[in-house]
């Protein structure tokens, strides 16, 4: 069964803790945050005071992606701040392993992102450290893209490298992920569905989540 994680990008902020307590209701595994700093992606949203708060709402994991510039000099913050999976970006650390033991030295499971045009290749030195890669399968920085087709090709090489390295890692996927592709994603080898609008911008959380979590 495919492990959910709603992105609060798509979320009511008005009501963001009502909003989290409906899907961890409705079923959700873990909450999807995007860390943005309008730099390394075009967009800007939130920091560790808002997780500390998230952190309160809900007892589910904190999935938490960071998309933006010189993470090192943050991640201390955001692992205070609750999160329970830190996600930086291959792109954006130009020392991965530094960055990866950082993580894991503060007690959190560390994650690498690629972006849509990254290959899978870059991963293979560092695969049998990180306990999460997530594929990106939107050029990030918006929520209610459609879904890249080509993210389906790097989900399968990369399950094969973790398969062949013998990494325990978990393999997610983040952008135009419902319940109209869900299937052929998970068929892909990805263990973790993101999903924003999807699941956000329905009527009934739980039927959709009971949808993404059955394929």
């Amino acid at each position: 069964m495919a492990i959910v994680a709603p992105s609060i990008l798509s979320a009511d902020f008005c009501r963001l803790g009502e909003e989290i307590k409906e899907v961890e209701k409705a079923g959700a595994d873990w909450i999807h945050i995007d860390v943005m700093d309008g730099h390394f992606v075009p967009n800007i949203t939130i920091g560790p005071p808002v997780i500390a708060s998230i952190r309160k709402a809900t007892a589910l994991p904190l999935d938490v992606h960071l998309m933006i510039e010189n993470s090192d000099d943050f991640i201390h913050e955001f692992a205070k701040a609750g999160s329970d999976i830190i996600t930086v970006h291959q792109e954006a650390n130009i020392h991965l392993d530094r960055t990866i033991a950082l993580i894991k030295s503060l007690g959190k499971k560390a994650g690498v992102s690629l972006n849509p045009s990254t290959g899978a290749e870059t991963l293979r030195h560092v695969i049998k450290d990180v306990d999460l890669v997530l594929i990106m399968s939107v050029n990030p920085g918006f929520g209610g893209q459609s879904f890249i087709g080509y993210s389906l090709e790097k989900a399968r090489e990369i399950r094969k490298m973790i398969a062949a390295s013998g990494s325990k890692a978990k393999l997610e996927i983040d952008g135009g992920v419902g319940p109209d592709n869900c299937a052929e994603i998970v068929a892909a080898g990805v263990d973790a569905l993101v999903a924003g609008s999807a699941i956000f911008k329905s009527d009934n959380y739980y039927e959709i989540i009971k949808k993404l979590k059955s394929a």
